[in-house]
C-alpha cells in the first residue's frame, strides 16, 4: 500500500517578542530592537470626566504625540484601608484601554507618591491615623501600606506592559524623591524590589528629579534609569549635563517639560508663552532627547482633590488645573498646541486627519438661588451619627475624616462682658476656621493669617468653629499635613475645654438628593456665615460644557446634580469660574444646584453661567 509521508514545512522563524530597552551604546531607547525616541504629554484621568477621556486622548494623538504619561493617585483608589475603587472615573484600566485603542504608548507613574499638586501628593490621608508615621521612608508602617496597595495595583498593570503585548513602555518609581528631606535609599531599594517582584525583570523602571545635583543625589538609585525634569526657562545643555552626571550613557530624557504652571489662590494666573515652549521643545528634539510635556491637558481638581505647596507658608492650589497647557481645562486646542504640533512635524510625520474643534459651550445665563438653611441648623442631616466628645480638640485624622469639614463646638465657661480674645496657637487652624457664637458669624481664623478674634458672650453660650480642609500639602514640606484644630483655642489665654466634634458627611447627603427634596428651613435670611443655597436650571435641549461665575459670593463649595465641582473663592482669585462638564447636566429635567457658602452670600444670590472661563483676576491677600 501507499505509505503517506507527513508533509514537512521549513521551520518558521519564531516571532520576536516585543521589547523596550535602554541602549547604552547608541544612547537611545530600543523598541523591538530599533532606535526609538518618544514625544509624550501628561494627562491625568482623575482630572478629566470619564466621558471626555477619548476626546482628550484623540487630540493628543492628532498633535503628533507617540505616548502619554499618566499618574495613578493612590488615594483616589483606596479611600479607606483595604477599600478599593476602580469604577467609573476611577476605572484606570478602561483609561489605559483607550490609550491602546488610539495607538498611544504609555509612560506610567504609579507612585506611590506622585506630587501632581494633588491632595497629599496621592498618599491616602488614612496613613496619618498613625500620627508618628514617617511618609516616603523605610518606616515599616508606611512600607506595609505601600506594599499592600502595590499588590492590588501592579497585577492590573503587568499584562499591559509592552513586553507582554501591551502599550506601557516604562514605569516611574516614586516621584522627584531627591527633593524630599528623608533621602532614604533603603526606601527606594524597597520599592525597586517590589516593582521588580510584581512587574517582572524586563520592564524599564526609571526615576525623575530636577536637574539640581542635590536632588539627583538623593533621588536616583542603581537599577533605576535616572531622568530629569525642567521647563523652557532652563538651559537645555546644562540640564542634560546634570542627567549625564548621574547617567553617563543612555537616552536623554526630560520627563516633565513644563508647558505652563499651576495657580495658587491669591496669586497671579500663571502663563508661559507658546513661542518659548515651542523653542525649548525644538532644541531638545534636535539633541535626540525623549520628552514628556507636563501638562499636555491639565483638567480640573474636582471636589476636594487639589493639593497645596509649602514655601514658607501654606499655599493651596486652585480648582482649575488648566496649567496654561496646550489643551485647555475644557479640552480645547490652543495656539500653544498648534505651535507644538508644528515643531513635532519637523521631526516625525503627523497623523492624518484634522484636529477636532473646540467642544461647544453654552452660556446658560443667570440662575437665582435661595437660602435653604444655615449649616448649624442641619447638623442632624450632615452628621447622622452625632458628635465625638473630647476634653480638647481632635484632628480630622484622629476622628477619621478625610476631606471637607468638621464642626468643633464648645460652651463659654464664663461671662465675657468685655470683648475677650478668642485665639489659636500659630499655624494650628488647618486650614480655615469659621467662628460662630450663639449661631452668629464672628469671622474667620486662618492657618497663616489671622489667629484671633474679639468676642463677647455669657456663660453657657455655644461657640462653634467650622474647620475647612483646603487640601493637604503635596510638595515642599517635611511634615505630615494634619487637618482641623491642631491646638486648643483659648479665651484671654484660658484654654477652652469639653469639645464636641461633628464630622460632616456633606457629600453623602448631597449625592442622595439633599436638600432638594426637603422643605427650606425657616432660618434667618441674611445671617452671614456657613449656609446652604439651592436652585435649579434647565438646559435648552442640549447639555454642553459651561463655566459658572460667583458674582459677590465669598468662598465655598458647589455641586450640580450631586457632582462636586470643587472650591470657589472669587475674592481671592485668580480663578473666577468653575468648569462644569456637560456630562454632569441633565436634558429635559431640572439641574439641581447646591452651594455651601462659608462666609456670606450676596443679598440677591445669583450665579452666572458663561461660555468661557475667567482665570485672571487676583485680589489682595487681605480679603
Amino acid at each position: 500500500g501507499l505509505s503517506l509521508q507527513p508533509l514537512s514545512f521549513p521551520p518558521q522563524p519564531s516571532p520576536v517578542p516585543p521589547s523596550f530597552q535602554l541602549d547604552y551604546e547608541e544612547n537611545c531607547f530600543r523598541k523591538d530592537g530599533a532606535p526609538f525616541r518618544y514625544i509624550s504629554g501628561s494627562i491625568h484621568y482623575a482630572r478629566v470626566p470619564q466621558s471626555a477621556w477619548r476626546d482628550r486622548l484623540l487630540k493628543m494623538y492628532l498633535s503628533g504625540l507617540s505616548a502619554v504619561q499618566v499618574y495613578i493617585p493612590w488615594n483616589y483608589h483606596e479611600p479607606l484601608p483595604g477599600v478599593y475603587d476602580f469604577t467609573g472615573n476611577r476605572d484606570v484600566e478602561a483609561f489605559l484601554d483607550l490609550t491602546a485603542d488610539l495607538g498611544l504608548l504609555v509612560i506610567l507613574r504609579p507612585g506611590p507618591y506622585i506630587c501632581a499638586e494633588w491632595e497629599m501628593g496621592g498618599l491616602p490621608a488614612w496613613l496619618l491615623w498613625k500620627p508618628d508615621i514617617v511618609l516616603r521612608s523605610s518606616d515599616p508602617a508606611y512600607l506595609a501600606a505601600v506594599d499592600s496597595w502595590l499588590h492590588v495595583l501592579l497585577p492590573k498593570i503587568k499584562p499591559r506592559l509592552y513586553q507582554h503585548g501591551g502599550n506601557i513602555i516604562s514605569v516611574q518609581v516614586e516621584n522627584e524623591y531627591g527633593s524630599y528631606y528623608a533621602c532614604d535609599y533603603g526606601y527606594l531599594r524597597h520599592l525597586l524590589g517590589s516593582f521588580r517582584a510584581l512587574l517582572g525583570t524586563e520592564v524599564l523602571l526609571f526615576t525623575t528629579d530636577s536637574a539640581r545635583a542635590e536632588d539627583l543625589r538623593c533621588g536616583t538609585l542603581q537599577g533605576l534609569y535616572a531622568t530629569v525634569d525642567f521647563g523652557p526657562d532652563s538651559n537645555v545643555t546644562e540640564a542634560f549635563d546634570a542627567q549625564r552626571w548621574v547617567e553617563p550613557k543612555g537616552p536623554l530624557v526630560n520627563s516633565e517639560y513644563y508647558t505652563g504652571w499651576l495657580d495658587y489662590w491669591g496669586e497671579a494666573h500663571a502663563s508661559t508663552s507658546s513661542a518659548l515652549v515651542a523653542q525649548g521643545l525644538e532644541e531638545m528634539l534636535q539633541l535626540g532627547a525623549s520628552i514628556n510635556m507636563y501638562m499636555f491637558h491639565g483638567g480640573t481638581n474636582f471636589a476636594y482633590w487639589s493639593g497645596a505647596d509649602f514655601k514658607n507658608q501654606y499655599k493651596p492650589v486652585t480648582t482649575s488645573y488648566d496649567y496654561d497647557a496646550p489643551l485647555s481645562e475644557a479640552g480645547d486646542p490652543t495656539e500653544k498646541l498648534f505651535a507644538i504640533r508644528t515643531v513635532i512635524s519637523k521631526f516625525q510625520p503627523l497623523p492624518a486627519g484634522p484636529m477636532p474643534p473646540a467642544t461647544p459651550k453654552y452660556a446658560y445665563g443667570w440662575v437665582a438661588l435661595q437660602k435653604y438653611a444655615d449649616l448649624l441648623d442641619v447638623l442632624d442631616v450632615l452628621c447622622p451619627f452625632g458628635p465625638i466628645q473630647s476634653q480638647f480638640p481632635l484632628t480630622f485624622e484622629a476622628i477619621k475624616q478625610t476631606h471637607g469639614f468638621v464642626l468643633y463646638r464648645t460652651q463659654l465657661s464664663r461671662d465675657v462682658l468685655d470683648p475677650a480674645m478668642l485665639s489659636a496657637p500659630p499655624h494650628s487652624v488647618c486650614d480655615r476656621g469659621y467662628v460662630m457664637l450663639r449661631k452668629e458669624y464672628q469671622g474667620t481664623l486662618q492657618r497663616d493669617g489671622q489667629t484671633a478674634l474679639r468676642v463677647m458672650g455669657k456663660a453657657g453660650d455655644t461657640l462653634d468653629v467650622l474647620l475647612e480642609n483646603m487640601g493637604r500639602i503635596s510638595f515642599g514640606a517635611n511634615i505630615s499635613d494634619f487637618k482641623g484644630l491642631l491646638g486648643n483655642l483659648s479665651l484671654d489665654s484660658s484654654p477652652l475645654s469639653k469639645w464636641l466634634m461633628y464630622p460632616l458627611a456633606i457629600d453623602t447627603a448631597v449625592q442622595q438628593g439633599w436638600p432638594h427634596a426637603a422643605q427650606p428651613k425657616s432660618s434667618s435670611q441674611n445671617r452671614a456665615g456657613p449656609a446652604f443655597y439651592t436652585g435649579t436650571f434647565e438646559t435648552p435641549g442640549i447639555a454642553w460644557d459651561t463655566f459658572v461665575k460667583f458674582p459677590g459670593w465669598g468662598k465655598g463649595q458647589m455641586w450640580i446634580n450631586g457632582f462636586n465641582l470643587g472650591r470657589y473663592w472669587p475674592g481671592r482669585g485668580p480663578q473666577q469660574t468653575l468648569f462644569v462638564p456637560g456630562s454632569v447636566l441633565h436634558v429635559g429635567r431640572p439641574n439641581n444646584i447646591t452651594v455651601l457658602e462659608l462666609e456670606g452670600a450676596p443679598t440677591t444670590p445669583l450665579l452666572l453661567f458663561l461660555d468661557q472661563p475667567l482665570f485672571n483676576r487676583t485680589f489682595s491677600r487681605s480679603t
